[in-house]
């Protein structure tokens, strides 16, 4: 088992370890779960110990009382400044999911370039518009607004909080309707997507992804170029599941930091900074 498996192995039992939740059907609603974890993990989830930083923001800007949480920007802002999307490479559960589907044996697939030049900026739109305008802009009369993106889209909700919570509950199971169904039919979507393509979710579709990538450029963690011993030889490139291109851009905003660049290639060139 390699470094990064190991560690995402880690992060996602610590930030889930709450096994009596499993059992109870009941989420944990202690002290702890003030805080946000770095990746996104569903508050639902009955084993989260911490608040999704997506779930957290959208909770706020729905209120009538606040529209934006500078604790939760703050600590969003850290976490990027500090890793950039290394933790979507390293830290995130739902991250970790689809490696571990992407390993399943079946056909693979390459995004060509161009569109996965073009795809890559609906994340943008996923964050802008179903995190922040939505939510604040969509009130009822007392002023609130839903989550949308949590209710509407997120596939990482479905799997960790509602599927294991209707298992549990046989009250919830009563209860389920179309947009259960609905969300059930984005994560079908994204796990047969994640069979054949490394990591769609995170390229395309994570607003928490593309909020972490806005700091690849310059985030404490990051990756760096020697010109003098890069030779151009594409072999990081081919190495490189994302389709990027370290030779060129070694902290591309695309990059998850999996580290495979790293140790593909042959003259040392890209090294941590």
């Amino acid at each position: 088992m390699d470094k990064r498996t190991l560690t995402q192995i880690i992060a996602s039992i610590i930030t889930n370890a709450n096994l009596q939740g499993f059992i109870s059907g009941r989420i944990y609603r202690g002290k702890i779960k003030s805080l946000c974890v770095p990746g996104l993990n569903c508050y639902s989830c009955p084993g989260a110990l911490g608040s999704c930083p997506i779930g957290s923001l959208q909770a706020v800007i729905g209120t009538a009382k606040y529209n934006i949480s500078l604790y939760v920007l703050g600590l969003m802002g850290i976490f990027g400044i500090l890793f950039g999307r290394f933790i979507c490479g390293w830290l995130c559960p739902f991250g970790f999911i689809q490696d571990l589907l992407h390993k399943i044996p079946s056909p693979k697939f390459k995004v060509p370039v161009k569109l996965n030049g073009t795809l890559k900026y609906f994340k943008y739109v996923v964050l802008s518009v179903f995190v922040v305008l939505l939510p604040l802009l969509l009130v009822d009369q007392l002023g609130l607004s839903s989550p949308y993106f949590c209710k509407y889209i997120c596939p990482a909700g479905t799997l960790e909080g509602g599927i294991p919570l209707t298992l549990i509950n046989r009250g919830l199971r009563a209860a389920l309707g179309f947009l259960f169904i609905w969300k059930l039919v984005i994560l079908l979507i994204v796990i047969v997507l994640s069979l054949l393509i490394y990591r769609p979710f995170c390229r395309y579709i994570c607003p928490l992804g593309a909020f972490y990538a806005l700091f690849n450029p310059f985030s404490y963690y990051g990756y760096k170029l020697d010109k003098e011993k890069c030779t151009g030889c594409g072999v990081c490139q081919n190495s490189c599941r994302l389709g990027l291109n370290p030779g060129e851009t070694p902290n591309n905003p695309e990059c998850i930091r999996c580290g495979e660049c790293l140790k593909s290639c042959p003259q040392g060139a890209i090294t941590r900074r």
